[in-house]
C-alpha cells in the first residue's frame, strides 16, 4: 500500500471510529430537510418546488460540519508535522486527506440523497440527478473546504472561522447543483449544470491542493 492510499483508508477508519461521522452527517443531513415539511405543511407542489435548494444548503451545512477535523487531530498529535516532512509531497496528502473525507461524509449523503428526494415529494424521475449533483459536487465541497481548515487550523474556534470562509465559496455549487435538479423537475434538460459541476470537480482536483497545502505549510512554521 502507499503513502497515499495509506492515508485515505487512515483516515476513514478514524473517522468511523470517532463516533461514525459519516452517520452523524447523514443524520444532521436527513434532521435538516425533514424540519421544512413539518414547518411548511405536506403540500407535494410546494416541498417539490423548494426541494432543490433544500437538498443542497443542507447538505453544504453538513459538509462544514465535520471540516474543523479534517487536519486538526493531525495537528494536535505532531502526525501533520511527519505528513509533511515525509518524501510524499504535501499537496498528495492534502488530496488523500480530502478523498477520506468525502467517503466518510460525501459519499453517505449522495446515497441518502434519494430518500431525501422521497421525502420531499421528488419525482422518481428526478432521483438519477439528484445523486449525480451530489456525486458531482460533494468531492468539490470536500476540496474547498481543505482550504478553509487549513487555514484556520491552530485558531480558536476554528470550525466557525472555516465555515465563514468556505461557505461563500460553496455558492457556485449550491447554485449548480441546486440547478440541475431544478430543471429535471420542469421537464428541462439538466447536461449543462451538470457539466458545470464536473468542470468544477475537475478544475478544483489540481488547484485546491497546492492552496492548502500552502495554508498548511504556514500554520506549522
Amino acid at each position: 500500500m502507499n503513502g497515499f492510499s495509506a492515508i485515505v483508508v487512515r483516515d476513514v477508519n478514524l473517522a468511523f471510529r470517532r463516533g461514525g461521522e459519516g452517520l452523524l452527517t447523514i443524520m444532521f443531513f436527513l434532521i435538516a430537510v425533514a424540519l421544512f415539511p413539518l414547518g411548511i405543511g405536506p403540500e407535494p407542489e410546494i416541498l417539490a418546488r423548494i426541494a432543490p435548494g433544500v437538498l443542497w444548503v443542507a447538505a453544504l451545512l453538513a459538509a462544514t460540519l465535520s471540516l474543523d477535523r479534517l487536519f486538526r487531530a493531525d495537528h494536535e498529535d505532531g502526525s501533520l508535522d511527519l505528513m509533511a516532512l515525509a518524501p510524499m509531497p504535501l499537496e498528495m496528502t492534502v488530496l488523500a486527506k480530502a478523498l477520506a473525507h468525502w467517503i466518510s461524509t460525501g459519499l453517505p449523503l449522495t446515497i441518502a440523497a434519494p430518500f431525501l428526494a422521497l421525502m420531499m415529494q421528488l419525482d422518481v424521475q428526478t432521483w438519477p440527478v439528484v445523486i449525480a449533483t451530489m456525486a458531482l459536487g460533494t468531492p468539490t465541497l470536500s476540496l474547498i473546504g481543505g482550504i478553509g481548515a487549513a487555514l484556520t487550523l491552530g485558531a480558536r474556534r476554528g470550525g466557525v472561522l472555516a465555515s465563514l470562509i468556505v461557505l461563500p465559496l460553496f455558492i457556485p455549487v449550491l447554485i449548480f447543483g441546486s440547478s440541475a435538479i431544478e430543471a429535471t423537475i420542469f421537464g428541462l434538460e439538466p447536461g449543462a449544470p451538470l457539466l458545470i459541476l464536473g468542470a468544477f470537480l475537475l478544475a478544483a482536483i489540481p488547484l485546491t491542493p497546492f492552496a492548502t497545502a500552502a495554508a498548511l505549510r504556514l500554520a506549522l512554521e
